[in-house]
């Protein structure tokens, strides 16, 4: 056989034994750190570097053949890397792998109090459809006898469209010290049970301040409310607030007026102030000063949106605390969990584009280092 290592590939012959009572046995494989597979754990860490590294699997395997004096195809290189990030998907989802720290480690200063955040969004991720997953097993089928292999051993579904909304989740201690992230393709309720899992490993009942910070959409909401009730405080990202409240200036008042600027102005003064109910009182006066349908649909919307979210619109409160009310790190997750699966003309697999994230996830939560020494332990 020949089996792939950090310094490239080795041929090995050995003895292996058989009968119909125990199957298969090669007593040397445990010895050569080989037993479960032709990939050295040292050579798949590069692989998946490679790969994770941007530009396709074909730059990834030049890119290793340069660097890493490893020669593999781009399909090999493909096979290794999604083989590897479906192994830490499966070790996440069943609690066998995940953050190394807690949160008794999320405090800035001695004498400070832990705290932890959580993030919660969707990010779409373009994904192979229905019909082209049909085309392209046609075509593989055409070469099936040429090539000698079957592409299709892994028959996953194609999706409805070519896009389909993947779900992030970011802990982290607000210093950038301590963060981890896991990304999902089902829905909210997948991500919800993965989250509460994650808070259970994390601690997070235990910290003495924890707080959200997310969009304000309802589904967030609904996940934050069921699976971690312990939660002191939902806070909607002001930066989310603000998008909505220069939707509603702009119908006012036009684009980029003076007259827009100011009311904003008024707006996050009276919200930084006071909260939803400075905010309110806002829309309220400007309501009985306008007459123009449209003016008056746009400032209602924003006045219900605001009268829905209402607790998680205490800035003053926030603020006092030393609590950060933008989203920017969960933010940064989705786009670095992602910024793989976006290539220019990418179409992924379901699967296969939750192994990328699942890796992308363990070098952005600073797990790269653990995860690799741990597999050359167990292959030692």
């Amino acid at each position: 056989m020949t089996h792939l290592t950090a310094n490239g590939p080795i041929r090995i012959t050995r003895r292996v034994w058989w009968r119909p009572a125990a199957g298969t046995v090669r007593p040397l494989d445990p010895w050569l750190g080989i037993e479960d597979a032709t990939v050295s754990a040292g050579a798949r860490e590069l692989c998946c570097w490679a790969a994770l590294a941007g530009g396709g699997f074909a730059r990834g395997a030049q890119t290793l053949a340069r660097l890493g004096q490893i020669r593999v195809s781009d399909e090999q290189l493909r096979e290794v890397t999604e083989a590897e990030g479906r192994q830490v998907r499966d070790q996440v989802r069943t609690g066998a792998w995940g953050p190394d720290w807690d949160a008794s480690a999320c405090r800035a200063a001695p004498g400070e109090p832990t705290r932890l955040v959580v993030g919660l969004d969707g990010v779409m991720v373009p994904v192979v459809t229905a019909a082209e997953k049909a085309k392209r097993r046609g075509n593989h089928r055409r070469r099936r006898k040429a090539r000698r292999r079957s592409l299709l051993a892994r028959r996953f579904q194609g999706e409805t469209g070519p896009w389909k909304e993947f779900k992030i989740a970011a802990f982290y201690d607000g210093r950038g010290k301590y963060k981890y992230a896991l990304g999902v393709s089902g829905g909210p309720d997948v991500l919800g049970q993965r989250v509460r899992r994650t808070a259970g490993r994390l601690k997070l009942g235990e910290a003495q301040e924890k707080v959200s910070v997310t969009d304000g959409a309802p589904w967030i909401r609904r996940q934050l409310e069921t699976r971690l009730p312990m939660l002191d405080a939902r806070i909607l990202d002001w930066y989310h607030v603000v998008e909505h409240v220069g939707a509603a200036a702009t119908v006012c008042f036009g684009e980029g007026t003076a007259e827009a600027r100011g009311w904003c102005e008024a707006v996050s003064k009276a919200l930084h102030e006071e909260g939803a109910p400075g905010l309110l009182a806002v829309i309220h006066e400007t309501l009985k000063a306008t007459r123009s349908p449209a003016k008056r649909e746009a400032l209602k919307g924003l006045q219900q949106y605001v009268a829905k979210r209402g607790e998680m619109l205490d800035y003053p409160a926030f603020l006092a605390a030393g609590w950060d009310v933008g989203s920017g790190p969960t933010e940064a997750f989705c786009k670095t969990l992602t910024s793989r699966l976006k290539g220019s003309g990418m179409r992924w697999d379901t699967p296969n584009a939750e192994a990328i994230m699942a890796l992308a996830a363990l070098w952005h939560s600073n797990l790269w280092k653990p995860y690799w020494t741990a597999q050359q332990k167990a292959a030692a």
